[in-house]
């Protein structure tokens, strides 16, 4: 045989096992097959019950951009060479500060989500959002208490009037209550529906607890490893609410985005506005002095060479208060790089009057380092990788900008020490000048020195405000919030198989629970698994009327022919014309060997076999009754001497061939009867006028018969019956049968029950006949007729 065939061959085996394990799994609960369709239904019925009363989630959905600012950030390429920084968009860091607390309180400022409004339902309350009269709205959030149980109100609209407790608060203004106090709004969210006047009611909880819950229901997500595109999905009850929570989250964090990047440019529009008004007294107290030097003096205006002087030493001063002011502007940024505690202020220095384009964009870096470091640290701890990446970055721009720094001041300082040489020069020519107009000229001098400082710093301010108003976020929106139409949970299908697989599961682990705590015999595994004797033949259990005879001519129900199929089975023990001594015996009272004794006798005698029924159960005699034979003359008088063989063998009435011998009067001492040598010699008689003999004794548990009568008989036919045999008996029985051996020793299991008992093991017994064809026989008879 070649490899493949014997590989093919294998496979074949495989499938045929794997398909007769499955065959007989099913079998194995097929009869409580009521118990699993009673669990069905349950199942079903938690399932529609769990879906109808579970709050439904809606996802909403939007999609963000991150700008890289490697391409177009306009640095310098000597910067980008010494790599002093890198600006580009770290996805993991940004996503970190969207999911920042910060980010989250202010979202549940702005949709006043501290304040939510519920409609009490019959069963569940209704979270409503859109469809809420009014909002409930704060100054201070956190001053709130928490309110957990629902504070109920009704809005009176005739009145304008929100009514709690009996108590009328009006609409539109801030008004004091027990919560502290609230601003009672019309909800704008409604439109031009008209405001409900159904009972609601609203509770109150603090921003860190609103943002905590923000956050739990918040996933953010980058669309892969390489990309710069963020996914948010926000899950909650209303989706409207997901929605308008998605949307104001994504301009939050933009503004949030474009106010780090507005800050130097914020300090700097500061910085000018308070120099503005400082040099607008400063000049107007100068213009005053001028004006009356002028009428006290007589003089209009100075002499051509005095106009002269004043130019040029203007020019020079206007250049000396510009250097001046940068190096104030370099001592406050020295300062900020230099001292830690001034970094963790978040207030970035103002860079008025640096012109140096490498120090303005070292420090310009150093600044959003520094904004990223705060940002991060409200959500990460201080080991973590990226805090530990922004710290190095920060430590190695900090020398560079200080080096930049000090060459800077040092320009500074040598640039007016010339120009002070300078004035100097000026000042020895003014001595020449008449006094009068010497004075004028100072005075002239100190208005054209505070004009131009007004004069550069109203042109800084627009230079400011104009950077200020141009700045845009890092994130260009990509999808706007999207919210679906459909429950993303509980996800329906699941939860329908996930109840029905439930409550199966649980109907097997019934099943299981009752096997394994059942003390009598339930399958045929088990009698395979504990004991080595083969199993003959196996009876369904049917329900017997009057009579407890399920076979005979003609009648082919499933029981007949499992007797039938029983009667062939007793060649295998070795019955034949020579051999035809059987025992039917059992474990205790009531597992049914009379009834198969009986029945397998009609059986035999069906064969046109002469059979002969010994009813040796002296202590409990049942046979005879089965065929309504008196025992008043029985084995019993023969044991005895009182009848001999032929006198005690009597026919069973309306079954030809089928003989009984009663068991006669019960004896005080059955166990004496059966030993005193008259069996043998009524078993020789029975061997020479019948074909088949069989015996009907006692239960081998009790008592000792069985074991007395087996060594006379030719096989043993041991009676096991569903639902009855003690497990005990059949664990032992191989033991037991070491010890008193039964003679040529088979199996019958009796009692199964099938078509949805309690038990049943559902052996197929597949004649293709049997009740149904009865019933379509029968059919056919009426219709003839």
């Amino acid at each position: 045989m070649s490899q493949t065939e014997e590989y093919l061959i294998e496979k074949e085996e495989e499938q045929v096992s794997l398909g007769d394990r499955l065959q007989q799994l099913v079998m194995r609960y097929l009869p409580w097959w009521p118990l699993f369709a009673l669990l069905l239904l349950l199942g079903i019925a938690g399932a529609w019950l769990y879906l109808r009363y579970t709050t439904p989630l809606y996802e909403a959905q939007a999609t963000i951009l991150l700008k890289d600012d490697k391409s177009g950030s306009g640095k310098s390429q000597i910067l980008e060479s010494l790599n002093l920084f890198d600006d580009s968009k770290n996805v993991e860091n940004e996503i970190q500060v969207i999911k920042s607390r910060t980010l989250a309180m202010e979202v549940a400022q702005k949709l006043n989500l501290y304040a939510p409004v519920m409609h009490k339902g019959a069963v569940r309350d209704v979270a409503v959002y859109a469809d809420a009269p009014i909002i409930i709205e704060t100054a201070n959030p956190d001053s709130l208490p928490t309110v957990e149980k629902g504070i109920p109100f009704i809005y009176d609209s005739a009145k304008a009037v929100v009514v709690i407790d009996k108590q009328e608060y009006p609409v539109g203004m801030q008004t004091v209550t027990p919560w502290g106090r609230l601003s009672f709004l019309l909800n704008p969210r409604l439109g031009n529906k008209p405001p409900s006047s159904d009972e609601f009611y609203f509770s109150l909880m603090s921003l860190e607890d609103a943002a905590l819950m923000l956050l739990n229901n918040l996933e953010v997500s980058p669309v892969s490893k390489q990309a710069t595109v963020i996914n948010f999905t926000y899950t909650d009850a209303v989706p409207r609410r997901a929605k308008d929570i998605l949307d104001t989250w994504i301009a939050v964090y933009n503004q949030a985005a474009v106010d780090d990047k507005n800050q130097l440019a914020a300090n700097t529009l500061k910085f000018v506005e308070d120099r503005l008004g400082h040099v607008l007294g400063e000049l107007d107290s100068v213009e005053h002095d001028l004006q009356d030097f002028r009428t006290k003096n007589k003089i209009v205006d100075l002499s051509e060479q005095g106009k002269l002087f004043l130019s040029n030493m203007g020019a020079t001063d206007q250049k000396i208060t510009e250097m001046n002011m940068q190096l104030a502007v370099l001592d406050k940024v020295e300062d900020y790089v230099s001292n830690r505690a001034s970094r963790d202020s978040a207030i970035a220095p103002a860079s008025l009057g640096i012109t140096d384009p490498v120090l303005l964009q070292s420090l310009q870096a150093l600044y959003e380092l520094e904004s990223k470091r705060l940002q991060i640290a409200a959500v990460t701890g201080a080991n973590s990788v990226m805090m530990t990446t922004l710290l190095e970055q920060i430590s190695n721009t900090k020398p560079r900008v200080l080096e930049n720094i000090r060459n800077q001041r040092q320009n500074l300082r040598a640039g007016i020490r010339n120009l002070e040489q300078s004035n100097s020069r000026y000042a020895g020519v003014l001595q020449t000048m008449p006094q009068k107009e010497r004075e004028l000229f100072n005075i002239s001098r100190q208005q054209a020195i505070k004009n131009n400082i007004f004069t550069f710093l109203l042109q800084k301010r627009e230079e400011t405000a104009l950077s200020f108003s141009s700045t845009i976020a890092d994130s260009r929106l990509v999808d706007k919030a999207f919210a679906g139409k459909f429950p993303v949970s509980p996800k329906r299908k699941i939860i329908w198989l996930g109840f029905v697989l439930a409550f199966l599961f649980l109907g097997i682990l019934i099943v299981e629970i009752r096997e394994m705590t059942s003390r009598t015999v339930k399958s045929r595994e088990e009698i395979e698994k504990h004991t080595k004797i083969p199993i003959l033949g196996e009876l369904v259990q049917e329900k017997l009327g009057d009579s407890a005879i399920v076979i005979g001519q003609g009648r082919r129900s499933l029981a007949a022919e499992q007797f039938r199929q029983l009667r062939t089975s007793l060649g295998y023990l070795g019955i034949s014309s020579r051999k035809k001594r059987v025992l039917l015996t059992s474990s205790v009272s009531g597992e049914g060997k009379s009834f198969i004794c009986a029945n397998l006798g009609i059986s035999l005698a069906l064969t046109g076999k002469k059979v002969v029924l010994l009813e040796l159960d002296l202590r409990k005699p049942k046979l005879s009754n089965v065929f309504n034979v008196s025992r008043e003359q029985g084995i019993t008088q023969y044991f005895i001497h009182e009848k001999e063989a032929e006198a005690i063998i009597k026919p069973v009435p309306d079954q030809p061939g089928l003989f009984i011998i009663p068991s006669g009067p019960i004896p005080p001492n059955p166990s004496e009867l059966i030993m005193n040598g008259r069996l043998q010699e009524l078993l020789a008689y029975l061997d020479a006028h019948f074909d088949h003999i069989l015996i009907d004794t006692c239960p081998v548990s009790p008592v000792t018969d069985a074991y007395i009568i087996s060594p006379l008989c030719d096989a043993t036919l041991y009676v096991i019956r569903q639902g009855i045999t003690p497990r005990y008996y059949l664990k032992r029985m191989d033991e037991q049968l070491k010890i008193k051996p039964l003679k040529n020793m088979a199996i019958v299991f009796n009692g199964i029950r099938t078509g949805g008992g309690r038990y049943g093991y559902g052996y197929g017994y597949g004649y293709g006949y049997g009740y149904t064809e009865e019933k379509q026989e029968k059919r056919r008879s009426r219709t003839k007729v």
